[in-house]
């Protein structure tokens, strides 16, 4: 090919949907214009991938950003800076901040505070509220939205829906996929007083499997009587993961690589409140179901980091006066393809969970696999590479990561968003000018 292109990814082992093998990729106004043979072709900017693998860019599906109204634990800057640092192209980002995202003026002010301030490309849910359930199908096609999130079971931020009817009129009016936290809030209503201050150990017991499974075989069953799609973030349970292998019509799954990654109650003891997320870390038992149905019979969908700061000052507190949830997206990459190597996933297996799965489940256009006309996204990793995971290296605010000490093999270099190389080698490149993602479903507004 003697084209000239802005940008050629040379030398490196690329893996998409046609395999893997040696090849070098071709860019053109932000798009991927050719893949294959490029050395006789010249280029604005020539990356050098000689002993690196070239991947379609990972997405986060799931990430807390905090802002707006929650600022001193995070950002869409630093969230994002985190992100790309982690060798994430996009991520969606969560609607429990204050206010809430639940309506266009709301979303309106996520799209305008992420203008050239994300490094990454973005879109944000919509929250859903008994009091808005009936315009979610408008809510759902605005600019920027990646669709509805409902929580069935409450978590940090005041959104909840935890009655059946509730959950029924949400499901009855949305027209795309819509998302949910799944535990039901009664039984975990019931069984806060077995929480013990001070001891961590107690979460799984507070928030334990059976208000997973009754939450998601409730959601199931509203699904199929209403026709609705649906997606079940941050599965944890053996019994779920059983349950959803029978209902992948209505519902897709996410697993996040915690939940692969820690087990109760070890990561409680040497963890403490930075191993206290919703739902729970859960014991060995659960955590052999999420590889076994999740991860190598294919009933998991997606990877999401689930990324939810709070500072360490909040952390501190005894438990159960600890808040839930801890940061992830900045090391999603090194502790999944920690697992590639150790031989538990296949490469192909991570890409179709942080990228073709991500397409399949949310519909994104032009994002999501690496292909002539699809956006340029990419994430280059150094699949040889050691490094332990510290707090020092987290762009987030909060400053810390449950993996502190994490021996990681599998390592990001660089992240490449439509064409622009935004991370390189652990170093930010540029001015931050990610762009809202657009989905299939909504092209018309």
């Amino acid at each position: 090919m003697t084209q000239t292109y802005d940008l050629i990814v040379r030398g490196g082992e690329v893996a998409n949907h046609a395999g893997r093998g040696k090849a070098d990729v071709g860019v053109i106004d932000g798009r991927i214009a050719f893949i294959g043979d490029l050395s006789q072709a010249s280029a604005g900017e020539v990356f050098d991938a000689t002993g690196l693998t070239v991947l379609p860019g990972v997405i986060d599906t799931q990430v807390h950003f905090r802002e707006p109204g929650l600022e001193w634990k995070e950002d869409l800057e630093t969230g994002s800076r985190a992100a790309a640092l982690g060798g994430v192209v996009a991520v969606f980002e969560m609607p429990n901040t204050n206010p809430n995202t639940t309506d266009p003026d709301t979303m309106a002010d996520k799209l305008a505070r992420a203008k050239d301030r994300m490094w990454t490309d973005h879109a944000f849910y919509v929250g859903g509220t008994h009091e808005n359930a009936e315009h979610l199908a408008d809510l759902e096609r605005l600019p920027g939205c990646c669709g509805v999130k409902v929580f069935m079971g409450a978590s940090t931020g005041d959104l909840l829906i935890a009655d059946d009817e509730g959950v029924r009129k949400v499901l009855s009016n949305v027209r795309r996929r819509a998302t949910f936290h799944s535990e039901d809030e009664y039984r975990l209503v019931e069984r806060r007083n077995l929480a013990r201050t001070g001891d961590w150990t107690s979460h799984p017991e507070v928030r334990d499997a059976e208000s997973a499974i009754m939450s998601t075989r409730r959601l199931v069953g509203l699904a199929k009587e209403t026709g609705a799609r649906i997606h079940v973030l941050h599965v944890t349970t053996k019994d779920e993961m059983e349950f959803l292998r029978f209902h992948k019509d209505v519902a897709t799954v996410e697993i996040t690589p915690q939940h692969l990654t820690l087990a109760a109650p070890e990561a409680y003891e040497r963890l403490g409140a930075y191993a206290q997320m919703n739902p729970p870390i859960r014991s060995q038992e659960h955590v052999d179901a999420l590889w076994l149905w999740g991860m190598q019979q294919g009933v998991a969908d997606v990877l999401g980091s689930d990324h939810a700061p709070h500072t360490k000052e909040e952390k501190s507190k005894p438990y159960p006066a600890s808040p839930s949830g801890m940061p992830g997206v900045q090391t999603l990459v090194p502790l999944m393809l920690t697992h590639v190597a150790n031989g538990r996933l296949s490469l192909e297996r991570f890409i179709d969970l942080t990228s073709g799965g991500a397409q399949r489940v949310f519909g994104t256009a032009n994002k999501g696999r690496m292909a002539v006309s699809y956006d340029a996204d990419l994430t280059i990793v150094d699949l040889k590479a050691k490094k332990t995971i510290t707090h020092d290296q987290q762009a987030t605010r909060c400053g810390w990561t449950p993996f502190d000490g994490f021996e990681a093999t599998g390592w990001p270099v660089a992240t490449i968003v439509r064409g622009r190389v935004v991370m390189k080698d652990g170093e930010l490149i540029g001015q931050a000018h990610g762009q809202p993602v657009r989905f299939q479903e909504t092209l018309a507004g």
